[in-house]
């Protein structure tokens, strides 16, 4: 009798699409020099949580992404690049946590791409919906600094997470 262990860890897909998007994130920080140095180790953050499926190094490399994006507006960052490296934030963290709630559940060789693409892409319409909603209101408000759509998009964020099951 032989005793085969599954391969707890995140799919492929999940880890290449979280990776993707925390890169892109990081991308748009490019016009703060050190707000993308602490944007890109936020990646190799999550990267890392991703290949030993760390939750906490998830979360610990999203928050580092974060931070870039608060340096970058303290730099003075437009607002839209800002809204975008946010909503960017939070989709690769809740991407990067599905992937490692995915590999505890099924295992990484199960059959989950679909699974994970939709995930993927509703988090990404939500996340749209919340920068958008920011602008907006940025724009209502007749501007001031560029960090209100981010202090706007953070606390949809933690409403959403207080919400979730």
């Amino acid at each position: 009798m032989s005793c085969s262990s599954i391969d707890d860890a995140p799919p492929r897909a999940s880890v290449a699409i979280a990776i993707g998007v925390a890169v892109v994130g990081t991308l748009s920080l490019a016009l703060s020099g050190p707000a993308a140095i602490v944007g890109a180790v936020g990646v190799v953050g999550l990267a890392v949580g991703l290949r030993s499926s760390s939750r906490a190094a998830v979360t610990l490399g999203a928050a580092g992404l974060f931070c870039g994006t608060l340096l970058a507006g303290l730099a003075g960052a437009p607002s839209p690049l800002l809204l975008a490296a946010t909503a960017a934030t939070v989709v690769a963290w809740d991407i990067a946590e599905f992937g490692i709630d995915l590999g505890e559940t099924v295992g990484r060789t199960a059959t989950t791409r679909r699974a994970e693409f939709v995930h993927a892409g509703t988090s990404g319409a939500l996340a749209l919906v919340g920068a958008g909603g920011g602008s907006i209101v940025y724009r209502l408000a007749g501007g001031g600094p560029a960090l209100v759509p981010i202090a706007l998009l953070f606390g949809a964020v933690v409403l959403v997470l207080a919400l979730r099951p």
